[in-house]
């Protein structure tokens, strides 16, 4: 099973020389993917339930700095060579669609086809409203969107019509370099989440999962690939856990998880970052049984 790092983008890991020297330090001691996440806007006093902790609170602060992931990702891509990007996750209904369409693509290219895009609906009503999105419908806006990206690219003109996007006869390119198919990969860890990714992606993200949790979800997952006619093996299954630890991995590896995500906020100097990155490559990847 592979492992994963979710550390760019936010506070500390907003920083140019942290992202550099955790990114760096990710690729040499055998991290498979370097993920980043995303909030275009954060409030002070939420109404809207963060779904991923018991409290239905985000742990990070609303004035912290947040990074826009395609972004971050391109620098982290431009410091390394081999280590797999991925969004985790990009709001995808928040975003006009060939717009996102054409940045995932750059990446793709610029990494040379490292990139991964993971999407998800979203959750703060607040951010939906400050950006001028609808909240609902957010679900089916993002199958649509999804829909329309990949005709983007692999129709050159492309055209498409649906409810809430619509163009006719543009070129949009760069092309993804994999034939026009961008790995996407849905996150969420509702049912109906699970029901996307089999749908509509090519892999699931489940974000702190308890991992007593995750053989069910993973079940749910299994479930919906066989309703719809899917085999459960096409897809990459990665979760980060709300608990846990190294011991975890066969188990979670027998549940069918095919990506331990290591979800952590690297320190503020870069020397600091490089032996944090260091450990945790340590005690996740090159463990001693």
């Amino acid at each position: 099973m592979r492992v994963g790092l979710h550390a760019l983008g936010i506070g500390d890991g907003a920083r140019p020389e942290v992202i550099r020297a955790v990114a760096t330090a990710a690729e040499t001691h055998g991290f498979a993917r370097l993920w980043c996440g995303e909030h275009v806007v954060l409030v002070d006093a939420p109404v809207s339930r963060y779904p991923y902790s018991a409290d239905g609170r985000i742990a990070v602060p609303a004035d912290a700095d947040w990074l826009d992931p395609l972004l971050a990702l391109s620098f982290a891509a431009a410091v390394t060579s081999r280590i797999g990007l991925a969004s985790g996750v990009l709001l995808l209904p928040e975003h006009n669609p060939v717009v996102v369409a054409k940045q995932a693509a750059t990446l793709d290219v610029l990494s040379a086809g490292r990139f991964t895009l993971g999407v998800g609906v979203g959750w703060s009503a607040e951010e939906f409203a400050a950006l001028g999105v609808p909240f609902a419908r957010r679900g089916r806006r993002t199958e649509e969107y999804l829909a329309a990206m990949r005709t983007l690219w692999t129709e050159d003109p492309a055209s498409f019509a649906g409810e809430f996007t619509r163009f006719d006869a543009i070129r949009v390119n760069p092309k993804p370099l994999r034939g026009g198919r961008l790995p996407v990969v849905v996150g969420g860890n509702s049912d109906a989440a699970l029901r996307r990714a089999v749908t509509l992606a090519d892999g699931w993200y489940g974000f702190n999962i308890p991992a007593a949790d995750v053989r069910s979800r993973v079940a749910i997952l299994a479930d919906e690939c066989a309703r719809h006619g899917r085999a459960f093996d096409e897809l990459t299954v990665a979760v980060a856990l709300s608990d846990g630890a190294p011991e975890y991995l066969p188990a979670l590896a027998a549940a069918g998880v095919t990506e331990l995500v290591v979800v952590g906020a690297p320190p503020p100097a870069p020397n600091t970052a490089t032996t944090w990155v260091a450990e945790l490559a340590r005690t996740w990847i090159h463990r001693k049984d």
